[in-house]
């Protein structure tokens, strides 16, 4: 006897396993009785007989069989048995059927549909009764009645199946989505450089886990910086592969050349053969001077960067074919000057295209007048984001977002970063203090280059007395950088890493014995300063204090 086992796949019903028809020849004959040689060898004869019958059913084997048999998602047997009353012979079933054909070779006798809830769920084959009497009424009552029981629990033994395997996929496609955005991430600026006076603020958030957008920030030989904002068409993981292989040749020509157009001209010749069909990229090219601001400028089907200029709003007009479209394409270089405090905004249209409620985009007068807002460029970035969360509420982000701002300094006269070591001695924190004052005098108000100086100090001192434990053969190393926006200074010890967290200083607790005065310190320095990071790099430890050179809400000027 047999069972078949199935699954179901869009509404059909398919064998996974396939149907299954097992069936147990054997010879059903009484002992023999001892009653001499003659009667014992008719007796033999007659079961060899039977015996030779049943072999002629399943030559192959005269033991219990399972022989597989598959019914294909567009076979008429589905169909036919979905409205079957009950258990049927192989002879009343659609002729036409190749599974039909396939159960009556192997020998099936009867079908029996499995049905609940309206719906077949699985097929039950039966080969020949071993008495090799024919199945009776009551044998096909019996089945109808067990296939009540049958059908129910094989359907719910299908559904877990079913949501097993959904949770393995499902698991599968977050893993190969997490590995995808790893890789990504490999190819945005894992920090942004230092640009003399200059200051460089991004934000990249993808629609999905990985999207298509991409910045970068590239410094050539020549001391020129090249800036790079763009936008592959789509998103998830096909526009995550594009956008991985756009910048890597964006940053090979790069080496090659300096002049923007010819940079987009490279590179679309390059990407054309290998972008898939449907696909292609937006971008656009900055090169920069830094001490004077001349910037050359060349875009491919990107959006027009804004400059937030003496209270007034100007784009940088330059157009051209998307990379990946055309071959062939040129790029036009169009010159300018980025002035003293001017900030620029490089931007994707997932900020622009994002519909509201109302089904109204954001649009570029909104962001434009985000633009004539902002006083840094850090600012520009939280405007931007704050404006559109506000504008958007309710509605699902639409596509990858990208802002990239560059805000040129009043002055660059000063060095943008100053290095210096001093000796963890008793006192040395002092020392380091002046020796910062000095590098930033003119940078803050009074009173907020004494909270610095404060912060510095304490700082300091936790690096001598803690990191390097007071040990003279360990200097404390600072780090001083100055730009358009900010003072960050690190200090870096060698005290092996990040500190594990300290308790959240409480007054009443501590004058009460009841909590060490560790962690006073970072909680002075985070009250006196804008941001405090703590960074492990190998086996330093370092202290990050950062303090906004341009007004910020609750910032006293």
């Amino acid at each position: 006897m047999t069972r078949t086992v199935e699954s179901r796949e869009d509404g059909k019903v398919v064998t996974d396993p396939p149907v299954v028809l097992t069936r147990t020849p054997g010879v059903a004959t009484e002992p023999a009785p001892r009653r001499g040689a003659r009667r014992r060898a008719a007796k033999e004869a007659r079961a060899a007989r039977k015996a030779a019958r049943r072999a002629e059913l399943n030559p192959t084997d005269s033991r219990a069989t399972t022989i597989e048999v598959r019914i294909d998602p567009g076979d008429p047997l589905l169909t036919f048995l979905q409205d079957a009353p009950g258990p049927l012979e192989i002879k009343t079933l659609p002729p036409t059927s190749p599974a039909v054909a396939r159960l009556r070779e192997q020998g099936a006798q009867v079908v029996v549909p499995l049905i609940t809830s309206g719906e077949l769920v699985g097929v039950l084959a039966l080969g020949p009764r071993l008495s090799e009497r024919t199945y009776t009424r009551n044998d096909r009552r019996l089945l109808d009645s067990l296939t009540r029981y049958a059908a129910p629990a094989l359907r719910l033994g299908q559904v877990m199946r079913q949501q097993e395997n959904e949770v393995r996929d499902r698991e599968r496609i977050e893993q190969e989505l997490h590995v995808a955005q790893l890789v990504q991430q490999q190819f945005l600026p894992a920090e942004l450089p230092e640009l003399g006076g200059w200051h460089v603020a991004a934000f990249y958030r993808p629609a999905r886990t990985v999207g298509g957008d991409f910045y970068d920030v590239i410094q050539l030989a020549d001391g020129r910086v090249m800036v790079v904002t763009g936008d592959v068409t789509d998103k998830g993981i096909p526009a995550a592969l594009v956008m991985a292989s756009t910048t890597a040749l964006l940053r090979s020509a790069a080496e090659v050349t300096s002049s923007p157009s010819e940079v987009l001209r490279r590179v679309n010749e390059l990407l054309i053969p290998q972008i898939p069909m449907n696909m292609f990229v937006t971008c656009q090219v900055l090169v920069i001077e830094l001490d004077t601001g001349r910037t050359l400028f060349a875009n491919a089907g990107h959006n027009l960067p804004y400059i937030s200029r003496a209270g007034q709003v100007v784009q940088l007009a330059a157009r051209g074919m998307p990379l990946g479209l055309m071959p062939g394409s040129r790029y036009d270089d169009v010159e300018t000057v980025i002035e003293p405090d001017d900030i620029v905004l490089l931007y994707s249209d997932g900020i622009t295209e994002q519909h509201d409620r109302a089904g109204e985009m954001f649009g570029f007068g909104r962001t434009g007048e985000v633009v004539a807002g902002a006083r840094s460029g850090d600012e520009l970035v939280d405007r931007a984001i704050e404006s559109l969360s506000a504008f958007s509420v309710g509605v699902e982000q639409e596509d990858d977002i990208t802002l990239v701002t560059l805000h040129r300094g009043r002055s660059s006269g000063y060095h943008d970063t100053v290095s210096f070591a001093v000796p963890s001695i008793a006192g040395g924190e002092r020392d380091v203090m002046d020796r910062v004052a000095a590098i930033v005098e003119g940078a803050l108000p009074a009173r907020r280059l004494e909270d610095l100086k404060t912060a510095v100090s304490e700082t300091a001192m936790n690096a001598i007395e803690h990191g390097n434990r007071g040990d003279q053969n360990l200097d404390v190393e600072v780090v001083v950088r100055r730009t358009a926006e900010s003072i960050t200074v690190d200090v870096a010890d060698f005290g092996r890493g990040r500190r594990s967290e300290a308790d959240i200083p409480d007054i009443d607790l501590k004058l009460a014995g009841l909590q060490a005065p560790r962690g006073w310190g970072l909680f002075l320095v985070r009250e006196l300063t804008d941001r405090v990071e703590e960074i492990t790099d190998g086996d330093r430890h370092i202290v990050r204090l950062v303090m906004h050179t341009t007004e910020h809400e609750g910032n006293e000027s």
